[in-house]
């Protein structure tokens, strides 16, 4: 183990999730908050959005309002030097192994007063592996209390069924928390200072409501998996070739899949529309949460 205890992977393995507060830095702090501001800039000569940004539906030029900043390691060498960083990296190996292999990377800019939802699923519906040793790393870039729309996770629902995400015959990323049994009562709010990360199972049901308070709610993604995790034919997962795939490793190596007994589906038929999950979920009936902006 190099920085989390027995106990927490423990945690981890029975709940599916954890909290490390104030793991990053005051300047690497600084720095991701400088690099946001560049790209929240380059929104505001924008009417629709690119493939850096996504928009709030609500956006305009002169009121810019960005919902994701897509891939951002591409785009930022903060960004990425953060993400093959012991800061990020270490946890990951304690968790799930020495080789890890990047899935995706993201920034959800859940802005005060507008910051758009996000419907309970489970990242693996969109990417099913041939293992489930996959996990996502959330960066906290603000405060996260109850009162901005942190992400919130229903304890232990890693270790149950992957749930139907689909809606009218197509797949919408999104589940029915009614049909699938679950009550949102019992569902666990993931919060903490900024410079705190969350890390939370491929598998375990989460969601986001929507920010109606004055304060911001940013959050860095990196989706990670055990390098002998391999996509399933059907999986969102797109590489090129090869040499594309390999150069997804973040430590380690491995070219050899690792088989797991584990409940697959597979996001097919392909959503009708979108290919963020904001898009994607536009399609599901009945929402969990309210989708209004001011």
């Amino acid at each position: 183990m190099e920085v989390l205890t027995e106990d927490q992977k423990a945690f981890y393995d029975e709940q599916g999730y954890l909290v490390l507060e104030r793991r990053l830095s005051a300047r690497q702090l600084r720095d991701l908050h400088d690099e946001i501001a560049r790209f929240e800039a380059e929104a505001a000569s924008l009417t629709e959005g690119n493939e850096r940004l996504d928009l709030e539906d609500s956006h305009t030029p002169e009121n810019p309002r960005v919902r994701r900043i897509k891939l951002p390691h591409t785009h930022s060498d903060v960004f990425r030097d953060l993400m093959t960083s012991d800061t990020i990296l270490a946890p990951a190996r304690d968790l799930v192994g020495p080789d890890l292999r990047l899935h995706t990377t993201k920034l959800n800019m859940k802005s005060a007063g507008f910051g758009a939802a996000v419907e309970w699923h489970q990242d693996m519906a969109f990417y099913p592996h041939t293992n489930d040793d996959v996990l996502a790393i959330g960066v906290i870039l603000d405060d996260m209390g109850p009162e901005n729309g942190p992400l919130m996770v229903f304890p232990g629902s890693h270790r149950g069924p992957t749930h139907d995400h689909h809606s009218d015959g197509f797949f919408v990323g999104a589940m029915d928390l009614a049909r699938d049994g679950f009550d949102m009562k019992d569902a666990m709010p993931l919060m903490g200072p900024a410079g705190s990360i969350s890390i939370h199972h491929g598998r375990i049901v989460h969601g986001s409501a929507l920010n109606t308070s004055t304060k911001s709610r940013r959050i860095l993604f990196y989706e990670m998996m055990a390098a002998d995790a391999w996509p399933i034919q059907g999986s969102m997962t797109k590489f090129a070739d090869l040499d594309d795939y390999d150069s997804r490793m973040l430590c380690g190596q491995s070219r050899q899949p690792r088989m797991a007994d584990w409940p697959v589906r597979v996001p097919l038929p392909a959503p009708p529309i979108g290919k963020t999950i904001y898009e994607v979920q536009k399609g599901l009936r009945g929402r969990a949460f309210e989708t209004t902006e001011g």
